[in-house]
């Protein structure tokens, strides 16, 4: 009788040895996920995304926002690459020379036809069990952006807004995101 081979559990560690190249390494959990580098699209509403954030929380002098490549880490078996994070004010010792350790207060994700199924489900999960209070989507293809917050360890939808409206969600009530110019088109060239 052949018995099931033995789980390998990823760490931080052996994230830092994969090679450098344009892919996007996590784990989740111990165990690898791989994403192709993004499309131009992608990072131009990444791009505007975070200049709309910073803009906000610099002006309300709130905290720090980074956009990847950063890792953050949440456990050293759960290492994640968001699109965009915020840290508090009152939660800065989080952000380390090398990473941010443990879970920021705002996770941003831009949805593309590759990504979304797990940015939907195993990164939700991962960060809901890792506590991380606030989860925004921004979804390329529907052109639509979710509010999620985490209450009781799952995340509740607070906010939706479609392709005409504007977003506005906690932890930053106050902050209007027009998603007609967030998802503006710019690029008609060969598809890519």
């Amino acid at each position: 009788m052949a018995s099931e081979p033995e789980r390998i559990v990823l760490t931080y560690q052996d994230l830092q040895d994969l090679p450098e190249d344009r892919n996007r390494y996590e784990i989740y959990e111990g165990e690898l996920a791989v994403t192709a580098a993004p499309t131009p699209r992608h990072q131009a509403v990444v791009r505007r995304l975070l200049v709309l954030l910073d803009g906000y929380v610099s002006a309300h002098d709130l905290g720090e926002v980074f956009d990847a490549p950063i890792d953050v880490k949440l456990s050293d078996i759960s290492v994640v690459e968001p699109d965009l994070v915020y840290i508090a004010k009152s939660r800065q010792e989080i952000i380390g020379e090398r990473f941010i350790e443990g879970p920021p207060d705002l996770v941003v994700e831009v949805l593309s036809p590759s990504t979304a199924s797990r940015d939907r489900r195993a990164k939700r999960a991962l960060y809901a069990h890792h506590g991380v209070p606030h989860y925004w989507l921004f979804d390329l293809t529907e052109q639509t952006a979710v509010a999620l917050t985490l209450v009781t360890n799952r995340y509740q939808q607070v906010a939706k807004a479609g392709p005409d409206e504007v977003f506005s969600a906690p932890p930053f009530p106050d902050l209007a995101v027009p998603l007609e110019g967030v998802f503006r088109e710019q690029f008609r060239g060969n598809g890519n």
